[in-house]
């Protein structure tokens, strides 16, 4: 059955704390013979003898009529971890409620709700499992929730069976939880995408249920806005108590495998990604950081090498794995029955799933610029955006996720146009969407104190924008054009305006145009290696590569935290690549910073970012990286899909 091994694996536990707890009844006076007795089934029921098990505690209730029931409770709770429920149904007609005690009356409950499930009696099962005024202790809470979600569902509840698997959701761990998440998301996209817009729209901000339907809704095609993360308190800000030698939230494994494609179409991608992962890695030595051994592995791009990378990566030892990089190659190691090593992939999987079991996700993904370029403008009050992208993948996802953002802050996209790669003459395109004209002297607003309105003349233009996102190329031929245009609104960007180094006389075209980036390229995340000496020992640290250079170091940084940052809500990571926190699915979000074109130069616009030193003050230990022999440094030019 399909929640079969959710049940059971709780169920198993459950019952393993009993035969060490309640299994022996209490109350009434025991015989050593009874005592002895009761204990050899308990232990026969440890052993996974479910069987035997409730054959022994029948005897014992035909012998024992002070402990009858409670004999029978756990007979018929033996012969459910048989499988065989059914074998049960006299058994717990026996039973007389009144002559339980302590949580002895709910597990009778349990019990019968599962029996009506498996006979198809759903209302029966939903009866016993939503009484009023019942004390459920801790040990119980999930099972009972599990049943009332199977029996919501088979009523015809889906919102309901919903809300219930959301709710065990922080009480599971690994293969449950990963299982108990698939079915909740299945019972919500079952709802369809109608009913679950208009429930989200009736949320207040906050609401557990917000993110569940987000993401329903994403599995389901659907573009939605996302809140951004809350950067309230950053990692290893603390000690954690008198003589710790390192940071509160610090943790390494004590063997780590990286798992990256050595040759191919992506070997131009990992390539930088590598060098940054131990950029960070050695920088961390420096600073006196406990770190682990570290062993590289050729995924090869594809998606048994991946898979065959990560098991290999398990016999050798590993105690995390990070990576693999491309979409298809972490969507197939997510798809393995389990994942005994927890995962930090480099990538999101093309399925839309969530990650799996005890694995995280991180990647630089164009939907993030895009909706923080639509929170950045509606914070300065625009609320009307222009947009025109390049017709790149990349800018068309980035475009989507700008558009369901800005709506989400009560903006609107006005027009948006598709400029097609490789065009040179944008006169037409312009002209057809009508944005406002200067109708004062041209200006620029420079920040978020400045008028907005000034920057586009008088009238009622002041509340809107552009959003571009394309390449360097094409931007420097486009904003020429708007100004000839006569069209002066404030322009916000991806950073894929940014070619990642100076070029004073081309991107003097830029000048005005703000767009968000990895704080590292600017060296405005203290705490981190300088940029520039890194870039004059390893060109992969220099122009648009050194986003995935950036990528990689985060790759390492996060290794220490990744624990911490899922089990506290509201830490970051500053990182290189942004500001990093993870959200309740494992996904690790991006907070990027912003810069703007003056002179031909690109410049953050609020400066360095304060934060702590990084952890210190534990001695180094002596581990340098053991690439696999199937590890290489050679591959054609290429990026992660």
């Amino acid at each position: 059955m399909r929640f079969m091994r959710l049940s059971r694996s709780i169920a198993i536990r459950l019952l393993f704390s009993l035969v060490l707890s309640a299994c022996v009844p209490t109350g009434a006076v025991r015989s050593p013979a009874e005592i002895a007795a009761a204990q050899s089934a308990a232990t026969l029921a440890q052993q996974g003898q479910f069987d035997q098990a409730a054959q022994a505690y029948l005897n014992l209730a035909a012998q024992s009529s002070g402990h009858a029931d409670s004999y029978l409770l756990l007979a018929a709770e033996a012969w459910r971890q048989e499988g065989r429920i059914g074998r049960a149904a006299p058994v717990l007609a026996k039973i007389k409620p009144e002559r339980l005690r302590g949580d002895e009356p709910l597990r009778l409950d349990l019990l019968r709700a599962e029996l009506a499930l498996s006979q198809h009696d759903a209302q029966t099962a939903l009866r016993l499992t939503s009484q009023p005024n019942v004390q459920v202790p801790p040990a119980l809470q999930v099972r009972l929730l599990e049943l009332r979600a199977r029996a919501m569902k088979d009523t015809g509840d889906l919102w309901g069976a919903a809300r219930t698997r959301v709710q065990m959701d922080s009480e599971l761990r690994g293969f449950d939880q990963a299982q108990n998440r698939r079915q909740a998301l299945d019972l919500l996209t079952r709802l369809g995408v109608a009913p679950l817009k208009q429930r989200a729209a009736a949320m207040k901000p906050g609401d557990t249920m917000l993110p569940w339907i987000n993401e329903a809704l994403r599995q389901l095609g659907v573009t939605v806005a996302q809140a951004q993360p809350e950067l309230q308190q950053a990692v290893g800000m603390l000690l954690p108590g008198a003589g710790a030698n390192v940071r509160e939230g610090y943790q390494v494994p004590t063997q780590v495998a990286l798992l990256l494609p050595a040759n191919g179409n992506y070997a131009a991608a990992s390539m930088p990604i590598r060098q940054g992962f131990f950029a960070a890695y050695f920088d961390a030595g420096s600073n006196h950081a406990p770190r682990p051994s570290i062993r590289v592995y050729d995924s090869k791009g594809t998606a048994e090498g991946a898979v065959q990378a990560y098991r290999q990566a398990l016999g050798d030892g590993a105690k995390l794995v990070v990576g693999p990089l491309t979409r298809g190659e972490v969507a197939a190691v997510f798809s393995q029955a389990q994942l005994p090593v927890p995962v930090l992939a480099l990538n999101h999987p093309d399925d839309r799933k969530l990650p799996a079991g005890n694995a995280s996700e991180f990647g630089l993904l164009p939907e993030t610029e895009g909706a923080q370029a639509a929170d950045h403008m509606a914070e300065r009050g625009l609320l009307r955006a222009y947009v025109l992208v390049s017709s790149d993948d990349f800018a068309q996802r980035a475009a989507s996720a700008f558009k369901a953002e800005l709506l989400a802050r009560g903006g609107e996209v006005v027009d948006m146009a598709v400029l097609p790669v490789g065009a040179t003459n944008y006169a037409d395109t312009i002209s057809g969407m009508h944005m406002p004209q200067t109708t004062t002297a041209p200006a620029t607003a420079t920040s978020a104190t400045d008028d907005p309105a000034m920057a586009v003349g008088i009238g009622a233009t002041g509340n809107a924008g552009i959003f571009i996102s394309m390449r360097p190329k094409d931007a420097r031929l486009l904003l020429p054009q708007l100004r000839i245009a006569q069209i002066s609104l404030p322009m916000f960007a991806t950073s894929h305006v940014y070619a990642g180094s100076d070029d004073v006389a081309d991107d003097r075209d830029l000048d005005g145009l703000e767009f968000c980036d990895a704080p590292w390229l600017f060296d405005a995340q203290p705490g981190l290696p300088d940029r520039a000496s890194i870039a004059t020992k390893l060109p992969a640290a220099s122009d648009g590569a050194a986003r995935l250079f950036a990528f990689g170091m985060d790759a390492w940084n996060l290794v220490p935290y990744l624990d911490w940052l899922r089990a506290h809500p509201g830490s970051y990571m500053p990182g290189a690549s942004g500001q990093l926190a993870a959200d309740q699915f494992g996904r690790i979000r991006r907070v990027l910073i912003w810069a703007k074109f003056e002179n031909g130069l690109a410049r953050p616009l609020s400066g360095s970012l304060q934060i702590d030193a990084v952890p210190s003050s534990a001695p180094p230990e002596q581990a340098a990286p053991a690439p696999a022999s199937s590890s290489a440094d050679n591959g054609q030019p290429a990026t992660p899909d």
